[in-house]
């Protein structure tokens, strides 16, 4: 696995020698030597080398990576230029259109989120090809609840979107007073239309960072052109 050399190395420097971290490490990389697993592993920590920790502002949770050829990069929900927009991030995309006239892009390439301080999180980091949720459990969810740790833990305004039951799962966790949670069901076609759209929450966060004083996020992705 890649190292991590930011601001994020430091609060997570201890999880590296614990027990589990060196079960995990094990079964991570025998995974990769032997099955075709998502992301490639140079971009497992990209959330984290996107968005130092000293920059958040949001955090989106999301489960595990896509499991599909091409599609994980590292950053949840985010797929890279040229590759088709999934399902959930057409759905966010159409949410953030209803909320705030946002254009939807022709890309789900969701680095410019990242660059502003959005932590596009997984809870689980790797995922073997074609089976989703086939590396939960086996210690990726203690480390990434040692990131959520070290957000809650800044001394300033930060807004939690949390989708779905596996993120509202974290919810116990937040417990900062001058952090905003907002909750949801997911975006994904089977339950976007039982509360995610028409939650607000874009609008809410931006509402959130600007009255501390911060600036909102630029949620507009801009489009990709393949031909230059």
């Amino acid at each position: 696995m890649p190292s991590i050399k930011n601001d994020w190395l430091p609060v997570l420097q201890g999880e590296f020698n614990k027990p589990y971290y060196k079960e995990l490490y094990k079964f991570v990389k025998d995974e990769y030597d032997s099955k075709v697993v998502y992301p490639p592993s140079r971009d497992i920590f990209n959330a984290m080398h996107l968005t130092p920790l000293k920059d958040v502002k949001v955090v989106i949770l999301g489960q595990d990576p896509y499991h599909e050829e091409g599609q994980a990069h590292g950053l949840s929900f985010s797929v890279r230029e040229g590759i088709k927009i999934p399902p959930s991030l057409k759905n966010i995309y159409k949410e953030l259109n209803t909320e705030l006239g946002i254009k939807i892009p022709n890309n789900g390439y969701l680095k410019k989120w990242a660059d502003q301080g959005v932590l596009l999180l997984n809870t689980v980091l790797t995922v073997r090809g074609g089976a989703a949720n086939s590396h939960r459990g086996h210690g990726w969810e203690q480390f990434t609840d040692a990131i959520i740790k070290a957000v809650n833990d800044e001394d300033r305004p930060v807004v939690y979107l949390l989708w779905g039951n596996n993120a509202k799962e974290k919810r116990s966790m937040l417990n900062n007073p001058k952090q905003l949670v907002l909750t949801a069901p997911h975006p994904s076609p089977l339950s976007a239309n039982n509360g995610f759209f028409g939650c607000g929450h874009f609008k809410k966060c931006n509402e959130f960072l600007e009255s501390n004083g911060l600036t909102g996020i630029d949620w507009q992705i801009e489009d990709y052109n393949s031909v230059v």
